[in-house]
Formats: structure tokens, C-alpha cells, sequence
């Protein structure tokens, strides 16, 4: 309730209390002036068009006595001279536990060929993240429902992860997969800048009907304009912030930060910012923290998010996913020699971390976990050698291990799409993986419950995925 009055008192503080009016001086690219109009920063406006219909735009910046506003809605119809009137000095949005199963836009509008519900909370879109000392330790671990995650990788409640990967690596998959098979309370997903073609693809084979009924989906596609590919990020997070102070675990999931940066940069240059590393304005580093920062964990509940940054040429050291993997908790590579190999969810654990996870895992399963990474690194540097017969055995244990136990790890990391693994059976088989490394002998039986039961169902039920399955 205290929480509730803050929020409130800050609106009112930020709310000006007299109409605001003014008129269309000039518009440059996606950018509309306006004289003497002093609306604060944020702000939600509407243009008047001749025809009798409006235009809502926001305010981006200032220049001299201009006032910049960038629309929501495609810019046709505007003209010199279109009144201008403030509609709204502190954006919020309405959110409610109604919002669950339904599709919405970055507007709070309903996409569904269902009918509207009625939200009764109202939410700052921009909300202040969490003060650093009154955020609690991250200390339980979230189920993703994924064997390579949740053994080598595990995630805790409030940690925050990005998913870095090219172009049709099974992002759309994995989020779907997670959606479905997660230990949350609610899943938050948010698709910004989405090809309208795979928005229901999405919906109906990777998250399908359990997965929607505890989800909420925003959607901002990629021809809409740039400030609702922003604002789809703000509104996600939001609503995900509703959930979690309400006492729930949140799997909050957006595909994809990179298309976010990509608004911004289109807003900041249209608005007259200078570009800097590789054309970004700075206001595109500014912001990205601004965002990440307010998803974790509060004495009320938590939101675990996963972000996703689309990489330019696969190339995880470009500006974005730089400044991305130095914000979050950890980071999952997804890797094209993995996909291209039918190696589903393709997940490159050698080159991904979980900086959390010895904080929420129990001794054995850390050492399982760092004994499974040590001879999958040991089989990945004399890869080569093995693959033309030039490698000896005996020559070095640990190959000899891995090149023993590649089959059975092989199995372990493979995953169907539509399987789901429960946490401490996938630790088990983890640490029978491990106990088998350790005592050669005990490989038969080890094989036998978590290879031929536990592993053959793995690989029946994963053998088969088309690429076309891959986002």
C-alpha cells in the first residue's frame, strides 16, 4: 500500500496542473515540432488532423523554443498549423491479473479476437528501478525446464540473463520452451520489432495453449513506428513489475533487446543526436540500463529475465551486445555449429555463464557441473585430432574421458522442443554423468539409467526437429 502512495505522489508531482496547447510548426523525418509548447519530457500528446481524427505522439527533446514529438502511428495527414493539446504529462498503463492469456500492443490495446478486459491497477510506464541496498540476495534457483540450463547454467529468481545468438538459432524455441516448462508464477514475453508473420507462429506452435494461459504478450511488430518498438519494452516490464509486487515469481522473456537499441537509435538521430559507436547515439547506452535495471528481486517476489540480443554476424562483441553482457547476471550463446549440427537447443555451455549459480546450487552439483565443462573443453580442443584419427589413446585421461562419455553428455544437452525436464531429475542425471567419469567401471550401469532410459527418450523425442522449428 506505501508502494502504491509513492507512485502516486510521483505522478501527481510530475502531472502539470493547466491544459497545454500549441500548433505544428515543422516536421523533419519521423520528427514533429511544435512552438511553444512546454510539455515535459515523456509526455503523451495528440495532433489534430484536418479530417477530425488525432495523431498521439510523444515528447522526445527540445530545440531552442521546439518542442519534438515523435507519433505513434504513421505520420500521414499532418500538416503546418495542426493543433497540438497534452493529454497525458506522466505515462501510465493500466495492468491486472485479467492481462493473463491475452495479446496486447505497446499501447495496452487488446490484439486477441477476445473482448477487452477491464485492468483496474494503474502502473508508471517508467518506473524507478529498485534501490541496490534493498535488494535481497539471490539465494533459489528457477526451474527453465531445460537440461543444458538448468544443469550447467542454473538461473536464480531475480537473476537476469541475456540469450545471445544470430539469426535462426532457436531463440523463438527456447523462449517457448521456458514459457512452458518454467517453475514462474507468470511469464511476461515481449516481442519487439517482430515480423508479423511469426507473431502468431509463436503463439500457437512454440508457446501453445498452457504456455498462453499463464502469459502475457506484447507485441510491437517491425512496421510499426520506432516509439512503439521502445515503449513494447517499457509496457513488458512494467506489467512484469505489476506481477512481481504482487507477491509472484516472474519470467520475464524480450526478443529482442537489439531491435530496442535500434528504436532508440531511430529516435535519438531523428531528433537530432550525434551518432557515435557504430551510429548509436549515446542515449542508446544511456537507456539500455535504464531498462535492465528493473527487473530482480524484492522482498515480494522476483522477475527472472531473459533477454535476447540478436548479434550482427554473429559477432557477440558488437557495441549492443557488449554493453548488454556487461549489465546482466550471465549470458547463453547459442551457436550456429550446434544448430547446423541438428544439436537442439543449441546451446554453447563452453561459452556461456551463470554468475549466480554457485550461490544457488548445492556443492555437488557445482562439482558435476564444472567436471561436465572441463571434459567437454578437453574434447573441444583435440576435436580435430579425433575427428581425422590422428589423436592416440591414452595419450591425454581426460580426452579419453570425453571422447567415453561424448554420447551420453551429447544426450543430456539435447533437448526436444516440446520436453520438459524437472530440476532435480536433471541435476541426478548431471551428477550420474559425473560419478561415471569418476569411477570408469560404474559407466555400464550409469548408461543404462541415465543414457538408455533417461538419454534414448531424449534423443527419440529430439531426433527429427526441422530447421524450420529454429528462429
Amino acid at each position: 500500500m506505501i508502494t502504491g502512495l509513492v507512485d502516486i505522489e510521483r505522478q501527481v508531482r510530475r502531472s502539470m496542473p493547466f491544459g497545454v496547447r500549441g500548433h505544428v510548426s515543422r516536421m523533419v523525418g519521423q520528427t514533429v515540432s511544435v512552438a511553444s509548447f512546454p510539455a515535459s519530457f515523456g509526455a503523451i500528446c495528440r495532433i489534430e488532423l484536418d479530417t477530425g481524427a488525432s495523431i498521439e505522439a510523444e515528447v522526445v527533446g527540445f530545440h531552442e523554443n521546439e518542442t519534438l514529438l515523435v507519433p505513434y502511428d504513421p505520420l500521414g495527414g499532418i500538416r503546418r498549423g495542426n493543433r497540438v493539446r497534452l493529454v497525458q504529462s506522466v505515462p501510465v498503463v493500466r495492468v491486472g491479473d485479467r492481462l493473463l492469456g491475452r495479446v496486447i500492443d505497446a499501447r495496452g490495446r487488446f490484439l486477441d479476437a477476445r473482448p477487452p478486459a477491464a485492468c483496474p491497477h494503474r502502473v508508471d510506464l517508467h518506473a524507478e528501478s529498485q534501490s541496490p541496498l534493498r535488494r535481497p540476495p539471490i539465494h533459489d534457483a528457477l526451474s527453465t525446464g531445460v537440461r543444458a540450463i538448468d544443469g550447467l547454467l542454473t538461473c536464480g529468481k531475480g537473476q537476469r540473463l541475456g540469450i545471445f545468438s544470430g539469426s535462426g538459432v532457436g531463440k523463438s524455441v527456447l523462449m517457448g520452451q521456458m514459457a512452458r516448462s518454467s517453475s514462474a508464477d507468470v511469464n511476461v514475453v515481449v516481442m519487439v520489432g517482430e515480423r508479423g508473420r511469426e507473431v502468431r507462429e509463436f503463439i500457437e506452435r512454440d508457446l501453445g495453449p498452457d504456455g498462453l494461459a499463464r502469459t502475457v504478450l506484447v507485441i510491437a511488430t517491425s512496421d510499426e513506428p520506432a516509439l512503439m518498438r521502445l515503449r513494447s519494452a517499457f509496457l513488458g516490464t512494467a506489467i512484469a513489475e505489476y506481477f512481481r509486487d504482487t507477491g509472484r515469481d516472474v519470467l520475464l522473456m524480450m526478443d529482442s533487446v537489439t531491435r530496442f537499441a535500434l528504436a532508440q537509435r531511430e529516435i535519438g538521430l531523428s531528433a537530432g543526436e550525434p551518432p557515435a559507436t557504430r551510429g548509436y547515439p549515446p542515449s542508446v547506452f544511456a537507456m539500455l540500463p535504464r531498462l535492465l535495471e528493473r527487473s530482480g528481486r524484492t522482498e515480494r517476489g522476483s522477475i527472472t529475465a531473459f533477454y535476447t540480443v540478436l548479434v550482427e554476424g554473429d559477432d557477440t562483441n558488437e557495441p549492443v551486445a557488449d554493453s548488454v553482457r556487461g549489465i546482466l547476471d550471465g549470458h547463453v550463446v547459442l551457436s550456429r555449429r550446434l544448430a547446423e549440427a541438428a544439436h537442439w537447443p543449441a546451446i554453447d555451455v563452453l561459452s556461456s555463464i551463470s554468475r549466480s549459480m554457485n550461490a544457488i546450487t548445492t556443492e555437488p552439483h557445482q562439482k558435476s557441473a564444472q567436471l561436465a565443462k572441463r571434459l567437454l573443453a578437453a574434447y573441444a580442443q583435440s576435436e580435430d585430432l579425433i575427428n581425422i584419427g590422428a589423436y592416440k589413446s591414452g595419450s591425454n585421461s581426460i580426452v579419453d574421458q570425453a571422447i567415453r562419455l561424448r554420447d551420453s553428455f551429447n544426450g543430456f544437452l539435447r533437448q526436444g522442443p516440446r520436453e520438459a525436464s524437472d530440476f532435480n531429475e536433471t541435476v541426478s542425471q548431471l551428477q550420474n554423468l559425473a560419478n561415471s567419469a569418476n569411477h570408469p567401471n560404474a559407466v555400464t550401469g550409469v548408461e543404462g539409467s541415465a543414457s538408455s532410459s533417461g538419454n534414448s527418450k531424449m534423443n527419440s523425442s529430439f531426433s527429427g526437429i526441422p530447421a524450420a522449428e529454429s528462429k
